[in-house]
Formats: C-alpha cells, sequence, structure tokens
C-alpha cells in the first residue's frame, strides 16, 4: 500500500513540475554571436590625445588661498 501511495505521488510531483517548468525542449534556440576581434589598431582622436591635454599622472593640489596672503597668528595661551 505504501508503494502505491508513493507512486502516486510520484507521478502527481511530475505533472505539476511538468505544467509549472515546463517539458524537456528538442529544439534549438538562435543565439546572438559577435564579431570576431581584428588586430588592427585606429589611431586615437587628436582632440583627446595631444600635447596641451592634462596629464592625469600629475598631483595637483588646489587651496582655497594662495600662499603670499597667508598669515598665522599665535592663538596659544598659558595657563597659571
Amino acid at each position: 500500500m505504501i508503494i502505491f501511495i508513493a507512486s502516486i505521488s510520484v507521478l502527481i510531483a511530475y505533472f505539476i513540475g511538468t505544467s509549472i517548468f515546463g517539458g524537456i525542449s528538442t529544439k534549438g534556440e538562435k543565439v546572438k554571436t559577435i564579431d570576431s576581434i581584428s588586430t588592427s589598431v585606429e589611431t586615437p582622436d587628436p582632440k583627446v590625445f595631444n600635447t596641451d591635454a592634462i596629464n592625469p599622472a600629475v598631483e595637483v593640489q588646489i587651496t582655497g588661498s594662495t600662499p603670499s596672503t597667508t598669515t598665522t597668528t599665535d592663538t596659544t595661551t598659558e595657563t597659571q
């Protein structure tokens, strides 16, 4: 009796799984293909790569004031 119940449960699970996930498809699917990679190198755009372009490897520090106008005052006080 338990084998009969297990067999019926397997059949029900199979039909439910097939209805939810679908059956096995034997027809092929079409997929996009890409172009092959070529070995040719194009020349870079002269608007971007020129002698007047900013060099990102150079460190630049931007401050809010110039060194000639900066003044420092001693604000320390002595406590007794």
